[in-house]
């Protein structure tokens, strides 16, 4: 460029976008942006992108004001991490601070924060211009409401849930412009979260499926989830075609007539020696897609990121896998 030429300033959107390894099983829709803003990265799922009255993002591990250690490549090392939940091991105006990059990443900075604590629920708790403030949420009071799923009409709020495993969720009803945040673990899939959420919207809102938009962001993948006995009963009792969920001998374990221990002395073994329980692996990604849409949201309408949580632990925060961790935010609202 010669000298004194204007420079042309490029819209914020393509700022130094980062080019990651690619997500891994991304169905339906185009791949998920992975961009800088902020000094931070942040995931985008295009389908919500498009809108110019919402705002949305997944905020990533990488960069931010916390020290976190970790183990990388067989040796132990502290990291510099976004990590956005109140934890033991992080100090408290350092969260602050990685929350307010990630607010200003998403272009939320001025937005009043609606959040949670979340308890494994199906409880639905609904955003009004009167019954939550900015202070108290990004705060983490002790009156923030016990619920696992947000909704909205209001503009300028925006709604947050936390994970590090489990799957965030994001819902757009892109006629009556209302916005619902949900954090789904094993315990709010089997209890149908996603789809109580999305009944909520139509009640409250009178939210049609056809017309919703739903992210389904970074969770644990079905090849890193292993789970036992009391997961494999929940769902076998709770939907027809759950096997389609599940790898591993399902059949075996939803059966509790089947359990192997249920009487160690009939095994012959002396005791601590019986045979290890059968163990399954679930996929919480296709669970919850499949709830969404058999709610009546179209398939061509929900996207999933493609990332395990577990397998990129360089680019997210997963609990399962490394126990003492971060916290991640899910945040969608209305300009």
């Amino acid at each position: 460029m010669a000298a004194g030429a204007a420079k042309k300033k490029l819209p914020a959107r393509k700022r130094a976008a980062v080019k990651p390894r690619a997500p891994q099983g991304t169905k339906h829709g185009a791949k998920w942006n992975l961009r800088r803003a902020s000094g931070i990265q942040i995931l985008e799922a295009p389908a919500l992108a498009r809108f110019d009255w919402l705002v949305h993002g997944f905020s990533t591990r990488p960069g931010g004001s916390s020290e976190l250690k970790a183990l990388r490549d067989g040796r132990d090392t502290t990291e510099r991490v976004l990590n956005v939940g109140f934890t033991d091991w992080d100090k408290r105006e350092r969260v602050l601070d990685n929350r307010d990059k990630f607010f200003r990443g998403i272009g939320a900075a001025k937005m009043r924060v609606a959040a949670l604590r979340q308890i494994h629920s199906d409880m639905v708790h609904i955003v009004t211009a009167s019954n939550h403030s900015r202070a108290g949420a990004v705060a983490g009071s002790e009156s923030a409401p016990q619920a696992d799923a947000l909704i909205t009409r209001e503009s300028g709020a925006l709604l947050v849930v936390q994970t590090a495993d489990c799957v965030p969720i994001l819902l757009a009803d892109t006629k009556r412009h209302a916005v619902a945040a949900i954090h789904s673990g094993w315990r709010g899939t089997v209890r149908r979260i996603a789809e109580k959420t999305l009944g909520r919207m139509q009640m409250e809102f009178g939210t049609e499926p056809k017309d919703v938009i739903a992210a389904i962001g970074p969770g644990i993948g079905q090849s890193c989830y292993e789970v036992g006995t009391e997961v494999a009963a929940e769902f076998q009792a709770q939907f027809p075609n759950a096997r389609e969920w599940f790898d591993g001998p399902f059949d075996r374990l939803a059966d509790s007539d089947s359990d192997p221990n249920w009487l160690p002395w009939l095994t012959m073994k002396p005791p601590g020696h019986a045979p290890p329980p059968p163990r399954v692996q679930l996929d919480l990604i296709a669970a919850n897609r499949a709830i969404l849409a058999a709610a009546g949201i179209p398939a061509t309408n929900i996207s999933v990121s493609g990332y395990c949580t577990a397998c990129r632990s360089d680019l997210f925060f997963s609990y399962r896998k490394e126990r003492e961790t971060g916290r991640m935010i899910a945040a969608i609202g209305i300009r």
